[in-house]
């Protein structure tokens, strides 16, 4: 074992004494983050040339500084984007709830569909559904003035159309056009505010993390929104806390213009997002 992984060593256990959830991940991710290579590759680096900022790095994320923020990146599906102060950190929970949203656009016969992101933040979901729908027309909204300039990095040189504004007011224009909508909002409710890990109560925009008492109030305004842009048998896509499970596809009703409403498991099998379609005319 060369120096630097037994330093990754005595990291993880830092980190695990801390509370960190994957310390030997993020352990490895710094080291490779701080010597200039990748994870599968410290085992090259030479004792000599190992760098002592390494710890300087290891006791930020022993502090509960998200990973991300340190190294100003964060991985989704398949895309690398720039993340800081400011702006959420996507979560690989996401990446099911777009995985979804990508199937079902691809199942659509439609040439060039239409897809609108609503509160996109750093962009990740915009980007991924851009990315593997090749004649997709994306189109992205963010309100918060923190948030917009990782946005605009990592969208930037992308075909995404993306506007700063409210989720509830957005895309005027699109109006009955829209083959999905998708959403990852705020959903935490206010009361649950000491219970959210430290890494995002301390670090993530409350903007993007709390929605009214039950963590609803913004996709309750959404689904109207939703209703708004999609053609008669559209779909809609949002992202929700595990807990609310059974909630959220209520707030798709019959009785507003829906069917379908369904609730989805994440890859823990526990209820994470719902679908709606937009009912016919």
């Amino acid at each position: 074992m060369n120096l630097l992984l037994a330093e990754v060593a005595q990291a993880t256990q830092r980190l695990a004494d801390a509370g960190v959830p994957s310390p030997r991940t993020d352990a490895e991710e710094l080291a490779a983050f701080v010597h200039g290579v990748k994870r599968g590759e410290l085992h090259t680096v030479r004792d000599a040339d190992f760098d002592a900022r390494y710890w300087e790095v290891v006791a930020r994320r022993e502090a509960r500084e998200p990973l991300q923020h340190i190294t100003g990146r964060a991985y989704f599906r398949y895309l690398e984007l720039q993340v800081g102060p400011g702006v959420f950190v996507p979560r690989p929970e996401t990446e099911s709830v777009v995985g979804w949203a990508i199937d079902a656009v691809r199942a659509m016969d439609v040439v060039e569909p239409c897809i609108v992101d609503l509160c996109t933040g750093s962009g990740a979901i915009a980007l991924a559904m851009a990315q593997e729908v090749p004649r997709s027309r994306v189109h992205a909204v963010e309100l918060s003035e923190e948030a917009l300039p990782w946005t605009r990095k990592n969208m930037e040189g992308s075909r995404v159309d993306l506007r700063h504004g409210d989720a509830l007011t957005a895309f005027p224009d699109l109006d009955g056009q829209v083959d999905l909508v998708i959403s990852n909002p705020p959903y935490i409710p206010l009361t649950e505010w000491e219970y959210v890990a430290p890494e995002a109560r301390d670090h993530d925009p409350e903007l993007a993390l709390f929605s009214g008492e039950d963590g609803l109030d913004l996709i309750r305004g959404l689904e109207r929104t939703a209703h708004r842009l999609l053609r008669p048998g559209g779909l809609v896509v949002v992202e929700h806390a595990d807990t609310q499970g059974g909630q959220v596809p209520w707030i798709f009703a019959e009785d507003r213009g829906w069917t379908d409403a369904a609730d989805h498991p994440d890859l823990n099998n526990r209820p994470r997002f719902a679908t709606a379609r937009k009912a016919l005319p």
